[in-house]
């Protein structure tokens, strides 16, 4: 998923018609239950409600049926097609290795100087020396932090609950390189959630535990002038990042007071959001989504499909902590305090982005759901 998205949709597109033919041949349509399926139909109806409002109703068809239709088969077709433990094992493990692939392309990026000054994602006055920015496969570098920090939560998990050092120390070597990686997209929201993940470690594994990854951060923040200065300028109100981000909200709350139960049209802000510009006033620049998760959410598919999707983030979240609760397996064990974690660092990063806005990484919230229904269903407690 993180390296191309083309081949993914292949693959994607290949494994759902293998198993429509599987359930042909067998003549049954034996689907699985999960706790999730009537939030997931709700979140599903008031979706498609949502286009009613569009202002484009093509566009928003079309987007939502490419898009939601990819999110529930992903999900589905985990749940339904992952029979065994090793099957999991052998998912998770080709994630983290994808990772480690992308994060060795953000590397060859900063060897090799990829001037950003074009893209214009920094404040150049504010950061004349900031040249550099490394994203990697996933074309901007929020969005290859939120997938680090995901990836950075499920290895973190694995290797602290993992029964062998050689295995704990691969993976928690894997967390470093890719924390490493992080440093490097200098996405202040995403280290944040860095610190949030680590905090979720605190209480769900060891309090010692905290204070350990909370130092790997925190050293990095003290000895590198750079860090210091992009996090401080959060506070800074002549940041042109956060002034932009703070205009955007104020937009964006007044499309929801204007439609608050069936939003604006799935897919649509960048179509709406012209109407509600007082801060931009570029028709040249298009502005895709409001760098507010729940927000944007809330605005495009209304209030109560932002409740519905997040009772199935929150509702993953428990049954994960009740799968921890009830497993003596260490390996499931650490995937689903990694889960809980990674979702944990979406929750957090959602406050000032909007990382699922792009498909990859929605892709990958859909599947470390089906993951968590997958082992739950299981049952593997020892």
């Amino acid at each position: 998923m993180p390296l191309s998205l083309d081949v993914t949709s292949i693959f994607l597109a290949a494994g759902c018609l293998l198993w429509f033919g599987k359930m042909a041949v067998m003549r049954q349509m034996d689907l699985k239950r999960t706790p999730f399926d009537g939030a997931i139909m709700v979140l599903v109806v008031l979706s498609a409600a949502s286009i009613l409002g569009s202002p484009d109703r093509n566009f928003s068809f079309y987007n939502y049926y490419h898009l939601m239709g990819r999110y529930i088969i992903v999900y589905y077709l985990v749940i339904n097609n992952v029979h065994s433990l090793d099957q999991v094992k052998r998912l998770v493990y080709s994630l983290l290795a994808s990772a480690l692939v992308v994060a060795a392309y953000g590397f060859y990026q900063y060897i090799h100087g990829m001037d950003i000054s074009a893209f214009e994602w920094v404040d150049g006055e504010q950061f004349p020396d900031l040249k550099v920015r490394i994203f990697s496969t996933l074309k901007n570098p929020n969005l290859l932090a939120g997938f680090l920090v995901v990836i950075m939560a499920l290895a973190a998990g694995l290797g602290l609950c993992s029964e062998t050092l050689l295995y704990k120390c691969g993976l928690l070597s894997l967390v470093l390189i890719l924390g490493c990686c992080l440093v490097l997209t200098y996405s202040r929201g995403a280290w944040l959630s860095v610190l949030a993940v680590c905090a979720a470690y605190g209480v769900l594994y060891n309090r010692k535990i905290f204070w350990v990854l909370l130092a790997v951060p925190l050293l990095i923040i003290y000895g590198y002038d750079g860090v210091m200065d992009r996090l401080i300028s959060i506070l800074n109100p002549t940041d042109t990042s956060s002034t932009l981000r703070l205009a955007l909200w104020e937009s964006t709350f007044a499309m929801i007071m204007d439609k608050p139960i069936l939003g604006i049209g799935w897919g649509a802000y960048w179509l709406v959001y012209p109407e509600y510009d007082f801060f931009v006033q570029n028709a040249a620049t298009t502005i895709f989504h409001a760098h507010n998760m729940y927000l944007h959410i809330a605005a495009e598919i209304g209030v109560p499909g932002l409740v519905a999707f997040l009772i199935i983030m929150y509702g993953h979240a428990r049954l994960a902590l009740a799968v921890v609760a009830q497993t003596s397996n260490r390996w499931v064990n650490g995937l689903m305090l990694g889960v809980v974690s990674a979702l944990l660092g979406l929750a957090v990063s959602g406050f000032t982005d909007y990382v699922m806005y792009n498909i990859q990484m929605s892709m990958l919230f859909w599947l470390l759901n089906a993951l968590v229904v997958t082992v739950w269903q299981a049952n593997y407690r020892y």
